[in-house]
């Protein structure tokens, strides 16, 4: 008990010495939520788990973009903990040597199942309503509401696909119709797929259930639900993924490709699944081709050096 009270210390004090600001989702009682008895663990250093407050955490460029870009990232965990670590606040940080302002959103599980009412849309809510705020409070936050990116990985590149293609349905209360779907999208090694032949299993089950309806698994088959209006994507993979396929990433390409929606995919020999922004088999920094797609698409304006 102990051991866990300091790595939870610890991680939390590293957290705070990097984000300016923690931004709660819901002013009370998160909506879809119902009494719990689950308590926010850190099992590991950059990993968190059991969720039951929803968040954001914000980091401010020293220096920003001269568009006033802005990031929303939603790291990965296979729906049922976050890698916040490595596939958050790291991303954050490089981002911010950009001049992008970054927000990390620690969203609910729906492996939780306890503590929500339709564990389904849980996860989907909680990013939806990250988007309202940030475009709602756009001023307050000193970001472009018309610049607001997403990046997700692994499951949370399901969560940011998902949002981005299924925009036309509020998951979350919007009576003042603020505009939910991503400017772009960059998703790394992303669950997109949730057909048996391509999905990750465990995010699947996690989300729907161990028999879900064909209708939902189409439903969240991304690549099945790519329209013209789909947002602009960037893609990264690893041809030599255990966990989740390569065929996910070149199939929502094809889909977006078909429809005539600017993308972009860069695809690694190695690297297996889960690297981040480095990449141990090939030592390759990605990230900078995102940041050329950025530029060559006028969403961010290339007068901020690494």
């Amino acid at each position: 008990m102990i051991k866990k009270a300091i790595l939870f210390l610890h991680f939390f004090g590293w957290l705070n010495c990097y984000a300016q600001r923690e931004i709660l989702l819901y002013n009370s009682v998160p909506i879809n939520s119902k009494p719990c008895t689950i308590q926010e663990q850190t099992p590991t250093e950059g990993r968190v788990e059991a969720i039951t407050s929803p968040k954001m955490y914000m980091f401010i460029p020293t220096k920003k973009d001269s568009f006033n870009i802005a990031i929303l990232i939603c790291p990965g965990g296979g729906y049922a903990r976050l890698a916040i670590g490595h596939e958050g606040f790291e991303v954050a940080k490089a981002l911010n040597k950009k001049g992008i302002t970054a927000f990390v959103l620690k969203y609910r599980n729906p492996i939780d199942s306890s503590c929500f009412l339709n564990k389904e849309s849980v996860a989907l809510q909680d990013a939806q309503q990250a988007i309202k705020i940030l475009r709602d409070s756009a001023t307050e936050f000193g970001i472009n509401p018309n610049l607001l990116g997403m990046m997700g990985f692994s499951a949370g590149g399901h969560l940011t696909s998902t949002i981005a293609t299924h925009f036309t349905t509020s998951f979350i209360e919007n009576t003042i119709n603020t505009n939910l779907r991503p400017d772009f999208i960059i998703l790394g090694y992303p669950v997109i797929s949730f057909q048996d032949s391509l999905t990750h299993m465990g995010s699947r089950n996690n989300m729907l259930g161990k028999n879900p309806s064909k209708l939902k698994i189409d439903l969240y088959s991304n690549e099945l639900q790519v329209t013209e209006q789909t947002p602009p994507t960037f893609l990264v993979h690893a041809a030599d993924d255990k966990a989740v396929s390569v065929k996910n990433s070149i199939g929502f390409y094809l889909a977006l490709l078909n429809k005539k929606v600017p993308v972009e995919m860069y695809l690694l020999q190695q690297g297996n699944h889960g690297f981040g922004l480095r990449n141990k088999a090939q030592p390759v920094y990605w990230l900078n081709q995102v940041f050329t797609w950025m530029t060559n698409n006028k969403f961010m304006k290339a007068d901020v050096q690494l």
